[in-house]
């Protein structure tokens, strides 16, 4: 399902900084953005090990060291860029990859729907 261009602006791109996490609950979807190496990526914010939140304090996605994401219940550990899980009682499953663009100034969800 598509959203219309004028009610789906998460953030204005300044407000991420590099290595720098932030969720939403956006229309019903509980979900994360994450900026990485000057890209941004944004997931549903749910381990599919437990289908819990992955984070226990808000915005704090991301490992001590800011190279994985973490999930807070378990510690299984997912690649930033595609979300695949590394390590943990989840591992070779994927979080959820949801469709965004970062375009003038704004970073903007795209689609409900995973891709």
């Amino acid at each position: 399902m598509s959203l219309s261009a004028s009610n789906n602006l998460l953030i204005a791109s300044h407000e991420l900084k590099d290595q720098q996490c932030k969720g939403f609950v956006h229309e019903g979807i509980n979900l994360f953005i994450v900026r990485h190496q000057g890209q941004v990526v944004a997931y549903v914010n749910s381990c599919p090990h437990r289908k819990v939140p992955l984070e226990w304090v808000a915005d704090q996605f991301l490992d001590y060291d800011k190279q994985f994401i973490q999930c807070a219940t378990h510690g299984a550990l997912f690649t930033i860029d595609s979300g695949r899980c590394i390590s943990g009682p989840c591992n070779r499953q994927s979080l959820q990859r949801l469709a965004i663009e970062e375009r003038g100034g704004g970073i903007y969800l795209l689609s409900k729907s995973t891709v």
